[in-house]
């Protein structure tokens, strides 16, 4: 759909031009209602002229108003103009070294003409109209379909010598296809954020139009009223599945998962999104257009300004649910591509076009570097025209949208100096600047804000977790590999015990453990039933769940032998072990209901049903024979059918209990690490071998773990971790005068039809040893019932509750059946 601006009441007209060389309006475009003017403000630096452009529509049409904007002594051009509102379109053309200003030029002729390449590195080309770097909405990208439709292709959007239809690409006149700016104003409430501590944190990681774009979603009250805590999860419409208004809907769902935080994988503008299901595209959406403007894909109001007002209803949906909202963001590259072929051309629709030196790191020759990001561009983010773009971009999405933190791709890139060695001197131009000005510019704003920043911190060029400057929390990578290849019986028992307890060598000086983002799965890689399913990925497969390039080879995964029996039980393993471990626990969205993607671990090209969260398969024991909802398509069965009710997935169940847990229990959730040793002040993990005080060495493959809570007020917790292929007698330690150990988890396949968790009242006392079968793992809790307060909860009941709840209504249920009958 066409994007068309608000209607024109009066032609557009400059007001005080004279004023505007020495004007301050901030950058991007500011509608004023009470002067009902608009203030237009641009970044050019090395830039002769810039011509601000108003359209009555997105595409197929020329401009309504045309008129130069002054340059100011930073370098910044600006205007203001009456008759521009809110949902009007808006372009610049902009000349500079390389293309001089020509009165005889016309758009789509070579006047002025001197080099595709100015001396700096420059891109100059008035003949394409550029979207603001600012701008708050975009009205398509270069890959829409309208762009076909007003007759071009995005090879249009090339700048360079390169032939296009005759002509060379320098010369095509882009404006009746070009992405256009919007102007934007809007008041939507966000609501009030949650502000959870970060040491009381559960992330869960998702992707917009992943959560509901599956037909399932139609019937999720349906699917999940039956099962407490799920209640008041509602059906999503299908006018709103894929949307930020779909998402907005499973609100009550995550609150009943007891997560804290919702993760959204990008929803910047981006390149592609808009490609049909049935093929490949840019799913993922890590191929940034607009730094402030939502992906209109993914809002149900495309009109101008709907992006916007449904994004914000959607954080309040989930504020008032009391859930975070954490963005991921790309900064260390951008979609507009980069060299092509030679290098001689380039496809920018925005920030090369003004100041390609400023955003972008260059080759001495004045092409652009793909060393660390692997996406065609590397932005220079010691540049301060960049790093403002980033500090401004997320003072937007904090105070306008209401978002609580963020995630950056790619983080090193972020802390690189271009110009603190020759520019192609890579092994200098690899080096990892931890005090570098854009990470500890970032870091106070997210202090100023009270939000989280979290990196990934990892690139092409280097592994630096643990290396980011205190205050910043990272994705701790070593801990997933540890925990994955632990829990597959490798007995790398220092690693596996050093990342349990929050990775202190890599993240003590950092803040605390809260700064240890623990995952097993993320959308980058396997999905968690997948890890103990396949042996190594499965990215070749026909649609819907192929084929992917790229992916890891290097997954540590254990298909488990192909013994589902197996492949359930090691999916609880995970789940305790990221949930109990010291640091911040993200799972990856539909882990809590066993999701597959089929063995695919890299389907960032797919927006297909084969990836879209199934929810039928969140109401069933067997979820990988739900109907994927496609003809010839079919889940691998790797699952089974789990010992429980058939209208109950007993995982889900599993994991609402196991957040329940976290967050009534003060000892899992601490800002300091402790000592080795029980007793003291701190709460410790202490690791020892199964029978004995004595430390565990590498190679050992059961190992047991106390975490001492009670200096918090927390009951104690014996964690008993067996990982070798027959069973292993763990000694139970006296408990305190007053109290008993009551298992409260066990993962062994035979405990299934229970749901592998107890309430605490109902739970067994154990004395003396206790038998831990192969490839589980057992929780014992020290205490008398009750001790589990709520009281002791940032919210809901305590884990103790869950499965009480979970057992009485489906022995109600099966009660009204009988009745029934």
């Amino acid at each position: 759909m066409t994007t068309t601006a608000a209607p024109i009441a009066a032609l557009p007209a400059p007001v005080d031009a004279p004023s505007w060389a020495a004007a301050t309006w901030p950058l991007g475009a500011h509608f004023d209602a009470n002067s009902s003017s608009t203030t237009f403000a641009v970044t050019a630096p090395a830039a002769t002229r810039v011509q601000l452009e108003i359209y009555a529509r997105a595409t197929g049409a020329g401009p309504v108003a045309v008129v130069d904007a002054q340059r100011g002594p930073d370098g910044t051009w600006r205007a203001r103009l009456t008759g521009v509102g809110p949902g009007a379109h808006y372009g610049y053309r902009v000349w500079g070294p390389g293309w001089t200003v020509d009165p005889a030029w016309t758009p789509g002729s070579a006047a002025g003409f001197v080099a595709d390449i100015g001396p700096g590195g420059e891109r100059f080309n008035p003949n394409k109209l550029l979207t603001d770097p600012y701008a708050r909405e975009i009205s398509h990208s270069p890959a829409s379909p309208e762009v076909a439709a007003a007759g071009a292709d995005a090879g249009i959007f090339g700048w360079g010598p390169r032939d296009y239809r005759g002509r060379p690409l320098r010369e095509w006149e882009t404006a009746a296809y070009a992405p256009k700016a919007i102007v934007v104003a809007d008041a939507t409430p966000t609501g009030t954020k949650p502000k959870v501590a970060a040491q009381d944190a559960i992330i869960y990681e998702a992707h917009v139009r992943n959560l509901t774009s599956h037909p399932s979603a139609t019937q999720l009250h349906t699917l999940l009223s039956g099962l407490p805590r799920f209640a008041g999860v509602g059906d999503v419409p299908a006018h709103l599945q894929g949307t930020y208004a779909g998402a907005a809907l499973l609100a009550p769902y995550l609150k009943g998962l007891g997560v804290t935080t919702l993760e959204l994988l990008p929803v910047h503008e981006t390149s592609g999104s808009e490609l049909d299901t049935a093929g490949s595209s840019n799913n993922w959406g890590y191929m940034t257009l607009g730094f402030f403007a939502p992906n209109r894909q993914y809002a149900a109001d495309k009109s101008p300004g709907g992006p916007t007002r449904e994004f914000k209803a959607m954080v309040r949906a989930f504020h008032d649910a009391g859930i975070e909202v954490y963005l991921d963001v790309v900064y260390n590259h951008t979609g507009e591509g980069g060299n092509w072929g030679d290098g001689d051309t380039v496809g920018f629709t925005s920030l090369g076009g003004f100041a390609t030196p400023d955003y972008y790191v260059l080759t001495d020759t004045g092409l652009l570097v793909d060393g660390a990001t692997g996406c065609g561009n590397q932005t220079d983010l010691s540049s301060p025209v960049a790093q403002r773009l980033v500090l401004e971009s997320l003072a937007y999405w904090c105070d306008e949208m209401g978002v609580d933190g963020f995630r950056f791709d790619l983080a090193p890139v972020l802390g690189r100096l271009p110009d603190a060695a020759p520019r192609e001197a890579w092994g200098e131009q690899r080096r990892f600047h931890s005090e570098h000005p854009m990470l500890t510019a970032i870091r106070d704003l997210a202090a100023a804000r009270d939000i989280e920043v979290i990196a990934e911190a990892w690139d092409l060029w280097g592994y630096e977790v643990g290396n980011f400057p205190d205050g910043w929390g990272e994705w701790n990578g070593r801990y997933r590999d540890a925990v994955r290849r632990y829990l597959k019986g490798d007995g790398n028992t220092g690693t596996f015990m050093a990342m349990m307890n929050g990775d202190y060598q890599g993240f003590r000086d950092q803040g605390g453990p809260q700064r240890s983002i623990n995952f097993v799965t993320a959308h980058d890689g396997f999905c968690l039933l997948d890890l103990v399913s396949y042996d190594g990925k499965v990215n070749g497969q026909p649609w819907p769940f192929g084929p992917s390039d790229g992916g890891s080879d290097s997954n540590d995964s254990w298909g488990s032998g192909g013994n589902q029996t197996l492949v359930r039980q090691r999916l609880r393993n995970f789940m305790v072990a990221l949930i109990l471990a010291r640091g911040v626990p993200m799972m990856c969205s539909g882990d809590e209901f066993a999701r597959t993607q089929n063995g695919n671990n890299n389907p960032y090209n797919l927006n297909t049903i084969g990836m879209w969260n199934n929810w039928a398969a969140a109401a069933t024991n067997a979820p990988t024979q739900a109907a994927v909802g496609v003809e010839g398509a079919a889940y691998h069965d790797t699952f089974g059918v789990a010992a429980a009710p058939a209208g109950v997935n007993p995982h889900l169940v599993f994991t609402t209990y196991l957040t329940a847990l976290r967050r009534s229990h003060p000892g899992l959730r601490q800002r300091s690490y402790g000592d080795a040793e029980l007793g003291g002040t701190d709460v410790s993990y202490v690791f020892t071998q199964p029978q004995s005080a004595d430390a565990p060495t590498d190679g050992d493959r059961a190992v047991r773990l106390w975490i001492d809570a009670s200096p918090v007020g927390g009951s104690d917790l014996l964690v008993l971790i067996n990982m070798a292929d027959q069973a292993v007698r763990f000694g139970v330690p006296a408990a305190a005068e007053g109290v008993a150990w009551h298992r409260i988890v066990d993962t062994a396949s035979h405990f299934e039809a229970g749901y592998n968790c107890w309430a605490l009242e109902k739970s067994d006392v154990i004395v003396g040893d206790y038998a831990a079968a192969p490839w589980s793992i057992v929780v014992l809790s020290e205490g008398a019932p009750g001790v589990e307060s709520a009281a002791n909860s940032p919210d809901g009941p305590p884990a103790s509750s869950i499965v009480t709840e979970v057992a009485d209504t489906i022995i109600d249920t099966v009660r009204d059946w009988l009745r029934r009958r």
